[in-house]
């Protein structure tokens, strides 16, 4: 590798080119294995929260998760009676992402939830990765939509 210009410009710096080069390849090579070798910007990579969380849809809500090592997904919560439910398993889609989607009766405004995620060997209890609020004394994820109540039934 070359001298980086920084290292060039500043021979105050020349003593520690070894430590400042390593540090660059390392943002280099992190950066390669974030976006795919560059097939992706890092602004999409940073996107994952557009598609990943629960969003509102013009059919209810979708819920996607990234679990790849999980067996099977379940959402619990206040709809549920945090029981495990057969209504709220998410189903495997391709390279680790898992997905429901629900209708506007299945789950309401300011409902509660969290992830059972199960895997080999045993399972337990997880915030979203993508929840966008947090109820910290429960550790539960929250639907919250401020434009309008969801659940009318």
């Amino acid at each position: 590798m070359e001298s980086l210009n920084l290292i060039k410009n500043d021979p105050w710096l020349a003593p520690y080119e070894a430590a400042i080069e390593g540090r660059y390849q390392y943002v280099i090579d992190k950066e390669k294995s974030l976006t795919n070798n560059g097939k992706l910007t890092l602004s999409e990579m940073a996107s994952g929260y557009l598609y990943f969380g629960l969003h509102k849809t013009t059919k209810g809500w979708v819920f996607r998760e990234w679990a790849p090592n999980a067996t099977a997904i379940y959402l619990i919560g206040t709809f549920n009676g945090w029981q495990k439910d057969n209504k709220y398993k998410l189903k495997r889609k391709a390279n680790g992402i898992w997905e429901i989607a629900l209708t506007d009766a299945q789950m309401c405004h300011e409902d509660l939830f969290k992830l059972l995620v199960e895997w080999d060997g045993g399972s337990g209890e997880r915030i979203p990765a993508w929840t966008r609020r947090v109820v910290t004394r429960r550790r539960w994820g929250r639907i919250m939509n401020s434009v309008k109540i969801y659940c009318l039934v």
